[in-house]
């Protein structure tokens, strides 16, 4: 498989998670107090969904790995950090402050390093 296509499946699974992650927090209207507050969110649309595009995810994670390199496929995979940044802006209406958006660009320059050094 090309670097290129472990790349992409890489960013596929690492924006699947994210969206994941998005479900997660929605889906939690109150924190969690009790073994009952947490027995409770088997019922919740959102957490049950969530924890399926995880699952998903998780496959494809996977099989990126199996094409490639740990140590080239995770790098990529922090991908995720960047897209829940701006998906948390964009869905739960989050503030990106100057540092973290600077947080945002050193992680992209990283995963850039790591693919250009493949």
């Amino acid at each position: 498989m090309s670097i290129y296509s472990v790349i992409f499946i890489t960013l596929v699974a690492a924006l699947l998670v994210s969206f994941s992650q998005i479900m997660f927090k929605k889906g939690l209207k109150d924190r969690l107090h009790t073994r009952w507050d947490m027995l409770r969110l088997a019922k919740n649309r959102l957490i049950v969904g969530g924890i399926l595009i995880y699952i998903v995810a998780f496959v494809i994670y996977l099989y990126a790995l199996s094409s490639a390199e740990l140590s080239f496929v995770y790098p990529t995979f922090a991908a995720s950090f960047i897209f829940i940044a701006v998906l948390s802006s964009l869905f739960l209406k989050e503030k990106l402050s100057v540092l973290r958006i600077l947080g945002v660009v050193l992680i992209f320059l990283g995963i850039a390093i790591v693919a250009v050094t493949t």
